[in-house]
């Protein structure tokens, strides 16, 4: 029976505890109905992954012993940061989820001209702190052990101007290109909201030195174009 796995930030040393509170005790303890004995999975970047035994389950902790490590897939070896113009609701979600199963090291989310969604500096930490949700619950669903940074949302014009020379890639429909080449140290993808990037944070993008990227005859959606290019980007310089 595949073991459920969770992340934890704590230091991860066989034979010690582990003390896990707030959803996932909850998860844990009501959803899963754990009892002493029973063993589960702790992962984090630094320690990798263990195995871990229930010990004690109150109303709000579970405390698990750390047995022993456990071989764990790597990192991809290509680090992409991305940012991803701001859209609604799950498309969101969406696109963070399966940016993360495919291996993102980093993802910003970016003010565009055409982004429909307006958040105030309070409901922007909210939303950052509920799309590292996102991304940590992706990252124990899909087995790897790194969780990418959800930065809180800034304006695209910001996020270009700090991208190293040769590292940014413009997804544009009325491009040409494809990825090729030799492998970069490290890749900055920018995807549009809704709408896409205006022609202005075209220029923008272009005179900062990112290069256009094409995926085919076809437009596609804000949460599907991701996918699609991170896919693309594995397959070539990644692990895929």
């Amino acid at each position: 029976m595949r073991l459920s796995r969770f992340y934890t930030d704590h230091a991860l040393v066989a034979d010690t505890d582990v003390v896990l509170h707030g959803d996932q005790a909850h998860y844990l303890g009501k959803v899963l109905r754990v009892k002493p004995g029973q063993q589960c999975l702790l992962f984090n970047a630094g320690a990798g992954e263990f195995l871990a035994e229930v010990i004690e389950v109150s109303k709000r902790d579970v405390r698990l012993r750390l047995l022993e490590p456990r071989d764990y897939t790597p990192d991809s070896p290509l680090a992409v940061h991305l940012g991803l113009g701001l859209s609604r609701g799950e498309r969101m979600d969406y696109a963070i989820q399966k940016a993360t199963e495919l291996g993102v090291s980093e993802i910003t989310p970016l003010f565009t001209e055409f982004s429909e969604v307006k958040l105030s500096n309070e409901r922007a930490d909210k939303r950052a702190a509920h799309w590292q949700k996102v991304a940590v619950s992706a990252s124990e669903q899909c087995g790897r052990c790194s969780v990418p940074v959800i930065n809180n949302p800034i304006a695209l014009a910001e996020w270009v101007a700090a991208v190293p020379a040769g590292q940014g890639y413009l997804l544009d429909h009325t491009g040409s290109a494809g990825f090729s080449g030799s492998p970069p140290d490290a890749v900055c993808l920018l995807v549009g909201p809704e709408g896409g990037t205006s022609d202005a944070e075209k220029a923008l993008s272009v005179a900062a030195g990112f290069t256009t990227i094409r995926l085919g005859p076809r437009v596609l959606r804000t949460e599907t174009a991701p996918v699609v290019a991170l896919t693309a980007l594995q397959l070539q310089w990644g692990d895929l």
